[in-house]
């Protein structure tokens, strides 16, 4: 069974959202400008991998709104997002943005499901990898 793992928020404004969140929230907003995110932390976790310490807990990201990501996006825990998005289509939804790379981490994608939502998908890298 797929977990909820991640979510991310566009922003079309990031400096005015992260303001706003840490303001109603509290959440801890890391800007990583090398890669154009923010990574936000709803939850205590552990900070040499940067999972959440309390069990079904997540954290999540902020990015520029652009593109067909214009809505708030959950993201699920999937063994191999290749097969996962052939049965996407399968199905009747559509892929996104295709499998990339986060170097040391895993792989992301993003598909459209049959109602026209857009989600995430996540898969780890091989242990050892």
């Amino acid at each position: 069974m797929g977990g909820v793992v991640h979510f991310e928020i566009p922003a079309d404004d990031q400096e005015r959202a992260r303001s706003f969140y840490k303001d109603i929230f509290g959440w801890r907003i890391d800007p990583m400008p090398d890669m154009a995110y923010n990574m936000v932390i709803t939850t205590p976790m552990d900070e040499a991998t940067g999972a959440p310490t309390q069990p079904g807990a997540i954290n999540g990201g902020m990015m520029a709104r652009e593109g067909e990501i214009t809505s708030p996006v959950i993201t699920v825990d999937v063994e191999d997002i290749d097969a996962t998005l052939k049965t996407v289509g399968e199905r009747g939804g559509s892929v996104v943005m295709p499998k990339n790379e986060i170097p040391g981490m895993g792989y992301f994608a993003y598909f459209k499901d049959s109602e026209g939502n857009i989600l995430g998908l996540w898969e780890n890298l091989p242990a050892g990898a």
